[in-house]
């Protein structure tokens, strides 16, 4: 077989020595130390394939691995899950079909909670205080079920879809009081809205009318949003060859917090304080020079699709006539001033309000839709030969002292 030196690796990949080593501690190339000669060397033909891959994909940074994936496109007009898009499929089905489609297996899934699991994670719940938050429940209840897991490990891929349908029906149950028998849930099936509707509603015994179908709606069209920042994190940990309920936890840390999965919960609170005066909350935000909850996307040039379908679904509700009017005042407040219009965030606090859910109640929705599209990316991301996400830290701290030698 035959080697090239370092020197000529880095030569023949475009790159410095230090990106050649980058490249080998990610897996992306072999180093073979010979017998006689000093040095790392590397496979020829290994080298050639992936100065290939370079040429096709754009040169590799050394930093991050590209991640390609056949998920979702994200660009204006979408999002298109599989390239069929989110907003139809919103109007017809469910997340269990979702599901399916961003698993591609056959479906619809079925979301069935697993007894033994059931009965673990809401003694775990249980325990929680109070004002435990949805997302905290939410975490324990994935916690509590891997723990009671012996074979999550297994991460084939129809153990994968297998152990995340039962996770997910399961956690759903859990947060919807099904492990209690006096609590009000929904039974178990393929679409979790039903059973997850008791969670979010501050009064679970009041006629929900057609917000199930609303909350249908709105976990379609958050199953997945390409490479978010949660999204990301689920599959760093998917590419070590963690289990789908490390991968969902994962994914759970990095949407905990007001620049992801929390933005729902600040609409919330700001369409709360606009309710009675719109002009007057809108101004209030701009004259302190804070950004408008609920408005703009890094994506999106325009409106984001998501908002606009979810809202114009609520725009059939009579229950949401007074919230829809505030939202279309602080719409055309944003727009005097040419500002961004709403997103998903905005219109998820709208069906909030209108069915009157839980403050923290977006974060809930978000969490239960994206677990289907994090699942989706750790199935792709097991695919990969290896680990990819090994980034080039540039060290700012104090370099070591050199030892003073005698005088």
């Amino acid at each position: 077989m035959d080697f090239l030196t370092v020197e000529e690796t880095a030569q023949r990949l475009g790159v410095k020595r230090d990106t050649v080593y980058a490249y080998a501690s990610r897996g992306l190339l072999t180093s073979v130390r010979g017998a006689r000669r000093r040095g790392s060397r590397f496979a020829r033909a290994e080298v050639e394939a992936l100065a290939a891959r370079g040429r096709e994909a754009g040169e590799p940074s050394g930093v991050v691995e590209r991640i390609r994936t056949g998920i979702t496109l994200v660009a204006d007009g979408g999002p298109w899950f599989r390239g069929v898009p989110a907003a139809g499929l919103a109007a017809r089905a469910d997340l269990a079909e979702v599901a399916a489609l961003l698993w591609d297996v056959p479906g619809p899934v079925r979301f069935d909670a697993d007894p033994e699991l059931l009965a673990v994670a809401g003694a775990a719940l249980a325990a929680l205080p109070a004002r435990a938050r949805s997302t905290d429940r939410f975490r324990v209840a994935v916690a509590a079920a891997a723990a009671a897991d012996p074979l999550r490990a297994d991460v084939r891929p129809a153990a994968v879809t297998r152990t995340a349908a039962t996770l997910l029906g399961t956690v759903v149950a859990a947060l919807g009081g099904a492990a209690s028998p006096a609590a009000p849930a929904g039974p178990p099936g393929p679409d979790p809205a039903v059973p997850l509707w008791p969670a979010l509603a501050r009064d679970p015994a009041a006629d929900p009318g057609t917000g199930p179908d609303h909350l249908r709606a709105a976990l379609v069209l958050l199953a997945d949003h390409g490479l978010a920042a949660s999204t990301v994190a689920a599959r760093v940990a998917a590419s070590t060859l963690a289990d789908v309920h490390a991968v969902v936890s994962a994914g759970l840390g990095a949407l905990d917090g007001p620049r992801h999965g929390l933005a729902g919960t600040l609409a919330h609170r700001f369409l709360a304080e606009a309710l009675d005066d719109p002009p007057a909350a809108l101004a209030a935000r701009l004259r302190a020079g804070e950004r408008v909850p609920g408005f703009g996307h890094s994506v999106y040039r325009g409106a984001d699709p998501r908002a606009v379908a979810l809202l114009d679904r609520l725009r059939t509700d009579p229950r949401a006539d007074r919230v829809l009017a505030c939202v279309d005042a602080l719409t055309d407040g944003m727009a005097r001033g040419d500002g961004p219009a709403p997103n998903v965030d905005l219109a998820l606090a709208a069906l909030m309000h209108t069915h009157d859910l839980r403050p923290d109640a977006g974060e809930l929705v978000f969490a239960t839709a994206r677990t289907v599209g994090w699942v989706a990316h750790a199935l792709e991301e097991y695919a990969e030969p290896g680990p990819r996400f090994r980034p080039l830290g540039v060290y700012t701290g104090p370099r070591p002292q050199t030892p003073q030698r005698p005088g």
